[in-house]
This record gives C-alpha cells, sequence and structure tokens, in this order.
C-alpha cells in the first residue's frame, strides 16, 4: 500500500486552512535540510563546539547555528507567519506587524545537540499558535493555544512527528526521493510502563518525591512496586519522546536544587509545550509534578519548567509522590 505524502495528508485534513498548510511544509522543508546539514557535518567541518552562548549561557555547537538560520530563513517566506521564537535567539523575531490569525513559531532548531560529536539522534522541536487580535504581540499563551506542535529526528530515518490536537502521525523522508510520506499514523503512548529516563547523574540534587521514585523503581520485584524497571538516558528529548511514543515509558526532567532557581532545566515555549501537546494528545500525560504542562502561564519566551510526561498511569504515580512529599 503506498502511504500518503505530507502534502497529502495536510491538504485533506487542512482543506480550510492553506496558510497552515505552507507553514508545515515550510518546517518539513527545513528539517529535511537540516538532516542533511547533520548527515555530512563530518565532511563539512561542522562538529565540535563554538566559543559563543545562547541566551540560557549553553556553549553553541557551529550546527546549533545553522540550524536556527535554515529555519528562519525557509520560514519566513510562510505567509502568515508573525514572529519566530528560537531558543538560539534571545530576542523574539518579529517578520511583520501581527494580524489576527497570524502564526508564531517557536523551535528548538537542534534538541540533544551534546549528541553530534558521537553520533547519536538529535532532533528539530516545533510549536504553532496565533496570533489573537491585531496588532497584539502576544507570544506568551499557555501551551493549550498551541495549534500544531511536533517534532523531527535524525537518526537512522528522518522522521516528522506532529499533532494538530487530535491524534498523533509520523512521516518517515524517503531517502530517493525527499518526500515525507505518513508511515506511523495515530500513534499511541501505552498506558503503563516499565520503562523511566533521567539524568541519574543528577541524584544528588533530586528532591524526596524522586529520590523515592528512582529509588523504589531501581528496587525491582523486591521492593514497593514489585517490578523490575528499565532505565535509559541519551541526552536528547527528542529521541526520549520518540522512544516513548513508540514504546511507552516516562521522561523526566525535574526541578532540583541545581536548577530550581531558574525554575526547572527544560525551556517551557519550544520544548515542554510542544512535547507534552504531542503526548497528551497521543493519549499520555504531562506536568511539572503539580501542574499540568499545557496549564503553565508563561511569564517570558525563554521560561524553564520541571517536565514529567509519558505513560499515563506511570505519570500518575509520579504524581502520587509528589503528593505524599506534600
Amino acid at each position: 500500500m503506498t502511504q500518503r505524502t505530507l502534502r497529502r495528508f495536510l491538504t485533506q485534513t487542512l482543506s480550510d486552512n492553506s496558510d497552515l498548510v505552507f507553514l508545515i511544509e515550510d518546517i518539513a522543508a527545513a528539517c529535511r535540510i537540516i538532516a542533511d546539514r547533520v548527515r555530512n557535518a563530518p565532511f563539512d567541518g561542522d562538529l565540535g563546539t563554538t566559543k559563543t552562548e545562547n541566551v540560557q549561557g549553553e556553549l553553541q555547537k557551529p550546527l546549533d547555528l545553522i540550524a536556527n538560520d535554515v529555519v528562519e530563513r525557509v520560514c519566513a517566506n510562510s505567509p502568515r507567519l508573525a514572529a519566530l521564537v528560537s531558543e538560539e535567539v534571545e530576542e523574539v523575531t518579529w517578520l511583520k506587524p501581527p494580524q489576527k490569525g497570524d502564526f508564531v513559531l517557536y523551535f528548538d532548531p537542534l534538541d540533544g545537540s551534546s549528541n553530534l560529536d558521537v553520533n547519536l539522534s538529535v532532533g528539530t522541536i516545533f510549536s504553532i499558535m496565533q496570533i489573537t487580535q491585531d496588532g497584539q504581540r502576544d507570544i506568551l499563551r499557555p501551551g493549550r493555544n498551541q495549534i500544531c506542535a511536533g517534532y523531527a529526528i535524525y537518526g537512522p530515518t528522518t522522521m516528522l512527528v506532529f499533532s494538530l490536537g487530535q491524534g498523533v502521525n509520523g512521516f518517515s523522508c524517503h531517502s530517493t526521493t525527499g518526500e515525507f510520506r505518513l508511515t506511523h499514523s495515530n500513534l499511541r503512548v501505552p498506558e503503563t510502563t516499565t520503562e523511566f529516563a533521567i539524568n541519574a547523574s543528577r541524584q544528588m540534587f533530586w528532591d524526596g518525591a524522586i529520590q523515592s521514585y528512582v529509588a523504589d523503581c531501581v528496587a525491582g520485584v523486591s521492593g514497593p512496586r514489585g517490578q523490575y524497571f528499565n532505565m535509559r538516558w541519551t541526552a536528547s528529548m527528542v529521541a526520549e519522546v520518540h522512544r516513548i511514543l513508540m514504546c511507552g515509558g516516562v521522561f523526566l526532567y525535574p526541578k532540583d536544587r541545581e536548577n530550581a532557581a531558574k525554575g526547572g532545566r527544560l525551556r517551557l515555549m519550544y520544548e515542554a509545550n510542544p512535547m507534552a501537546w504531542i503526548i497528551q494528545a497521543a493519549g499520555g500525560d504531562a506536568t511539572t509534578g503539580d501542574t499540568q504542562i499545557l496549564d503553565v502561564i508563561p511569564t517570558e519566551a525563554h521560561q524553564r519548567v520541571p517536565v514529567i510526561l509519558g505513560s499515563a498511569q506511570e505519570v500518575d504515580t509520579i504524581r502520587r509522590y509528589y503528593r505524599r512529599q506534600g
């Protein structure tokens, strides 16, 4: 059976919103270019680290900057795109005076770029919202206001995964034609899991709830959970969320003693919100520990939040650990 192309899927699903079709196709085109630059980085001299820092104070990789420039250049031509909010750029990039219905694109151009030099999966995360009234530069809105969110993963196969709010679909990029074709329709996160992903090197900073949760999981069948758990960590949110979509699991980057002053580690507008949107559209759940991520009221473009998302029952179990801690 021939898989539907991304264009056919979009034109059939968004028959009354051609402007959104154009923007998603532009995002897909940018991701194709980024995938090619990642694949050829060893030959182009684009590995390693620059001497510059982004707004978060993180050293940038050459490909962080390249990917950011690609998204800006390709998507700036979308007819209703009013603004770009990037992890790599401190200020919002306004492309035109905003009108009601115009789009704002939030994006992390190259998530997990610390993995580039060891040839592990990286990706691009994006989120789209709309301007609510003419002239209003309202970029700080809760995640429930997203109209589309997704990511590309640059692994053995380049995939584009996104949700328009109802269901999650994955499109694989054909290596010969460059077409994105629908290969993974109606993705669902298994409700239960015996797998969790967390950066265990931060254990010294964890609060009591996370200390207890992880200890109970690794205790195995003799512990209070009564079963064995697998623990994973790849230092790429895209890779972890993709695995959860395919196999189930939970991803945790909680607030801890070291990152509490900043509000957490991951950015709300272009990491937590889009991934929470995808996971919940696929039947999973996403929380900061006490608040649904999609309900967090943003206060600035680069705001950080704790993130716990994945299989619904396991996320609810983690909530109970927080409630017990008080």
